[in-house]
């Protein structure tokens, strides 16, 4: 075991010499000059995370009412007719989730991009209707646009449904009058 020991230190290579002159006085000396922090405190930190918080629930605030679009954020005789198109195409979209699957993919994919492209419309009708004066015509298309949407929607679930049971869809001749 000492055999070993002693060959451990022989083979590597420590540092066995006396430091420089003047070691220990540099030392010292560094010991006792004083460090500056270069920590900020707390109070001035909490300050302005304080102030930066606030600010952002201001200006938050601030393009919350900018951007609201919709009937009832113009028009608040609309919100009756809004809600109820609103919670249509939710309740319409939830049916539609519960029909993906790997076959129905493509097809709820290639309607809700139409579903999309119309949701974008109805932000830029939402846009004019703050600009325009033919305020009348706009929220038309607005309700138009809800409609479409709904179709879109109907259409898809039709389809869902036919693809799921297709015999449910076959018409009988007997049934025809």
């Amino acid at each position: 075991m000492a055999d070993k020991l002693h060959n451990f230190f022989h083979d590597n290579d420590f540092d066995i010499h006396e430091p420089h002159s003047g070691h220990l006085n540099r030392f010292q000396r560094k010991l006792k000059t004083p460090r500056k922090s270069t920590f900020t405190s707390w109070k001035w930190m909490s300050i302005a995370a304080s102030v930066i918080l606030v600010l952002g629930f201001y200006l938050g605030n601030i393009q919350n009412t900018k951007t609201q679009y919709g009937l009832a954020g113009i028009f608040p005789k609309m919100a009756e007719a809004e809600t109820f198109f609103v919670s249509t195409i939710k309740q319409e979209l939830k049916e539609v989730e519960k029909h993906r699957n790997i076959e129905t993919e493509t097809l709820i994919e290639d309607a809700l991009d139409k579903f999309e492209d119309l949701e974008d419309k109805f932000k830029t009708f939402s846009k004019e209707l703050l600009k325009n004066e033919n305020k009348r015509y706009i929220i038309q298309r607005m309700i138009n646009n809800y409609q479409q949407r709904l179709d879109i929607l109907g259409e898809l679930l039709t389809q869902l449904e036919y693809q799921k049971n297709p015999t449910k869809f076959e018409i009988k001749y007997d049934e025809i009058i």
